[in-house]
């Protein structure tokens, strides 16, 4: 047990039986009355960020989560399997648990967050930005090559398909970021 005086960015509590992180907090001593801290809770399961205010000195449950690095192997209809890359400990996740399951491929890292009392997977982060190559898209028009204005559908390796600029070819490798399946920047050999 903690209290309120122990919040900080990234703190991991339990909150109406769901966990929580701690994104922003304020401790706030008004003139008249008693003190009380604001902050904004990010829901571990479904992401969604809600408001809370707490009053000062209250008892919260702080839980541990652990990050662990795992390397993607393969997927299948058991899941999409994974080992972990210090102890080759292998473990199938379900697809709601990765951020970018589309974006996935062989030999990729991941990021594991595992609620550490229970053992249990609560998500899988891929890295901010993933290098695919482009296994078809529409050729570009001559003297469109350097607008970035116009995009067009591009297909990738891993069968996902994002939106790129008219001057990227099939064979190409591009930079995709995985929290937005947007377009970022062509990767040179």
């Amino acid at each position: 047990m903690a209290s309120t005086s122990d919040f900080k960015n990234g703190l991991c509590i339990e909150y109406n039986g769901d966990l929580y992180t701690i994104t922003q907090f304020q401790h706030v001593k008004p003139g008249k009355g008693a003190a009380f801290v604001r902050t904004k809770l990010k829901n571990l399961k479904t992401g969604k960020v809600i408001d809370n205010t707490f009053n000062a000195g209250v008892k919260v449950n702080i839980q541990r989560i652990e990050r662990r690095p795992y390397q993607f192997l393969y997927n299948d209809d058991m899941g999409y399997h994974f080992m972990h890359t210090e102890t080759f400990e292998q473990v199938a996740f379900e697809k709601e648990l990765l951020n970018a399951p589309d974006l996935l491929k062989e030999g990729q890292n991941v990021e594991a967050v595992w609620h550490a009392d229970t053992e249990t997977p609560l998500y899988c982060e891929l890295p901010p930005f993933v290098v695919l190559e482009v296994i078809y898209t529409e050729p570009g028009l001559k003297g469109d090559t350097s607008s970035t204005s116009s995009l067009k559908p591009a297909k990738l390796e891993t069968n996902a398909e994002i939106m790129v600029p008219l001057f990227v070819n099939t064979g190409d490798k591009i930079k995709v970021d995985t929290r937005d399946h947007s377009y970022n920047e062509r990767v040179k050999e």
